[in-house]
């Protein structure tokens, strides 16, 4: 091979290298409060690199990154730390323990006083209910270990690999509760109650506006506080400005 070709070579595959040492990642894992037993939801996790989400009713996260990144995680505004990705022993299972504590089970609301149910806690016992339809995965070739300490393939495993139509049934009802969980979580967070302080919007005005202007999963999720209120405050500027053109329009017609 002459000398060039064989520069060339090596220098693509540097880059190449190179190119996978920065290519991006996936950081995953779960945010718990001091105890290590409740989950804290609406944590901001961020890196360095841009990238941002935010945990969900489970505490559950995940975030683009890169080798070169490090993640803090943001609470009540008050940041962690910064870990450095490359650090990371597990990028799938990276759980941490925020030095709060977050209440489980029933709280109080101040309008009424009655004990009421939470979200967080009703899509905790969906998930616990329906454990292995979430916790479901596309069988495979993996090893077991005999009493006997010999390793060898899964037999289960294998058989279910051919079991083509429940696992067709299982993965269809695995996105099923995901997407129920998903719209349970939107209604959570944009509710008639919070929704009607903001636009002062009532009775038929305010259902179709809650039609109309119903934001998906991807934002509800994302967003935080200052950016959903904003979004629903200029979302009722828009809607009002509508009813006022349809009322002159009703006006018009009937002179």
């Amino acid at each position: 091979m002459p000398l060039f070709l064989k520069i060339s070579f090596f220098l693509s595959l540097f880059i190449c290298l190179a190119g996978r040492l920065y290519a991006q990642l996936t950081v995953t894992g779960t945010v718990f409060d001091s105890s290590k037993k409740n989950y804290v939801e609406f944590v901001r996790v961020q890196s360095t690199g841009g990238k941002y989400t935010y945990t969900d009713s489970m505490g559950n996260y995940k975030i683009p990154v890169t080798q070169k990144d490090s993640l803090c995680f943001i609470y009540q505004n008050k940041p962690t730390q910064k870990f450095v990705v490359k650090d990371i022993p597990d990028l799938t299972r990276f759980d941490i323990a925020l030095m709060v504590h977050v209440k489980g089970g029933y709280s109080t609301l101040k309008e009424v006083v009655v004990f009421a149910r939470s979200y967080r806690q009703d899509s905790i016992e969906n998930r616990q209910v329906y454990g292995d339809v979430y916790n479901y995965k596309k069988p495979t070739i993996r090893s077991s270990i005999s009493p006997g300490g010999m390793v060898g393939a899964d037999v289960n495993e294998i058989i279910n690999m051919f079991r083509f139509k429940r696992n067709k049934r299982l993965k269809a009802f695995q996105a099923r509760l995901e997407l129920q969980e998903q719209e349970q979580f939107v209604s959570y967070r944009f509710n008639k109650n919070f929704v009607r302080r903001i636009t002062q919007l009532k009775g038929s005005e305010l259902d179709s506006f809650m039609v109309f202007y119903l934001p998906t999963y991807e934002f509800a999720s994302m967003a935080d506080e200052v950016t959903f209120n904003k979004y629903i405050l200029n979302s009722s500027y828009a809607f009002k400005i509508k009813l006022l053109e349809q009322e002159g329009a009703k006006a018009k017609k009937e002179n």
